[in-house]
């Protein structure tokens, strides 16, 4: 490919890379813009996030309350969010025949419930805006030029010079993924998962995979670390939700424990032991011939309930009348204070994320150019920027994608 004294370079095929792309092609018509992925497929988070519906944005539209839904960022994106935000990211897609719906937590997805019809939006909109995109080719080195600009190395052997830089890369999995951009100056803070599983053996708990309690409370024994949602029982262990969240938040803290530490429960949350204590011996008067095995806590899964009572030692055949006080003590701080030794982590495939990236105090949020080498803008997961699950994640690759496709235009 010949050299062009304009051409604009976006390195990383994904959500943000092509919102970049399309956004600078589109403010620069008739500017080269050329697309570089290192894989074989384009957009292979969109296709599977939300299960495989794509969890596109989140219903938010305060900047400040948008924020604060990301663990990691969250300060740095307010201003951004003031420019470009959930409210902006539907009228980009409905402007370009993609409605989006919103469901009863907030999530956002498109009507046709596929990520089909996002992939194709902006695989469609990147070729009519005139993007260039080449697969199979990365990005080994960059080198700064004399006169401003860069010249690639690129993983096919072959050199392409770039008048300007943007870098979409998203979470690298190993610290060697960001080497070539900390080359150029940038410090990147180590990756880390940010949304996964907990690895739970116990043997009551195992039988009871598909099971969900929605709401429950859960928190990390010794930390501030608390989050309050459905949980869902796995073949592993728990997830959910609140689980998903947790870790979030919890990412570095339970890296550095080696995701073994203590899981602690409130399956009835906002309710103590002595209140739930309480409302058991009730029963004793209000249902005395009804079995406890058969007679949950409201809003408790009846398989759930079993299998706790059969825990905490209640013969399936226990009458609330002849229920022992111990036993309904014993009962009440399993529902509220459960403990689940967690002994490892499974990643959240649908939406792979990770903590860790170019440091936000090396860029510039108003344009996403790097503040240490001029004419380098970033976007996306490649930056220390992580939500929790719910298309917060996605929002913020659209956001900081926007933001640099139009300074990058600009330049």
């Amino acid at each position: 490919m010949p050299d062009a004294p304009d051409r604009i370079v976006i390195v990383g095929g994904g959500a943000a890379g092509f919102f970049l792309a399309i956004t600078a092609a589109e403010a620069a018509p008739g500017r080269e813009v050329v697309l570089l992925e290192a894989g074989r497929y384009l957009l292979t988070k969109v296709r599977v996030s939300g299960g495989g519906r794509c969890n596109v944005t989140h219903a938010c539209f305060e900047p400040r309350e948008l924020a604060t839904r990301y663990p990691r960022g969250g300060r740095a994106l307010i201003g951004a969010f003031h420019r470009f935000q959930p409210r902006d990211t539907i009228a980009w897609f409905e402007a370009r025949g993609v409605r989006l719906k919103t469901e009863a937590d907030g999530r956002m997805f498109p009507v046709t419930d596929t990520s089909v019809t996002i992939v194709d939006c902006l695989l469609h909109a990147a070729e009519a805006a005139g993007v260039q995109v080449r697969t199979g080719v990365g990005v080994k080195a960059a080198t700064p030029q004399p006169g401003g600009g860069f010249r690639l190395a690129l993983s096919d052997g072959s050199e392409l010079a770039a008048a300007r830089l943007g870098v979409a890369t998203g979470g690298g999995r190993t610290a060697a993924a960001t080497r070539w951009i900390e080359a150029l100056g940038h410090t990147t803070e180590p990756p880390v998962p940010s949304l996964f599983t907990f690895h739970v053996d116990v043997p009551w708990l195992r039988e009871l995979p598909g099971v969900a309690v929605d709401p429950a409370e859960v928190w990390v024994a010794g930390t501030k670390l608390r989050e309050r949602g459905p949980v869902l029982v796995t073949h592993w262990g728990v997830s959910g939700p609140a689980i998903l969240r947790l870790s979030a938040w919890g990412a570095r803290a339970l890296a550095a424990e080696n995701y073994t530490f203590e899981l602690r429960v409130n399956w009835l949350p906002g309710r103590t032991p002595d209140a739930v204590a309480a409302e058991l011996l009730a029963r004793r008067d209000s249902q005395p011939g009804k079995t406890v095995a058969n007679a949950p806590l409201a809003g408790l899964p009846g398989r759930f309930w079993e299998a706790l009572v059969r825990e905490t030692g209640i013969g399936s055949d226990v009458r609330w009348t002849t229920l022992r006080r111990e036993h309904a003590l014993a009962l009440a701080e399993r529902l509220t204070r459960t403990v689940l030794p967690v002994a490892g982590k499974s990643l959240n495939k649908e939406e792979f994320v990770t903590c860790g990236g170019v440091r936000l105090g090396e860029v510039d949020f108003k344009t996403m150019e790097s503040r240490v080498q001029p004419g380098l803008f970033f976007a996306g997961e490649v930056l220390d920027i992580d939500g929790v699950t719910g298309g917060f994640n996605f929002q913020a690759a659209w956001t900081t994608a926007w933001i640099a496709g139009q300074a990058v235009a600009a330049a």
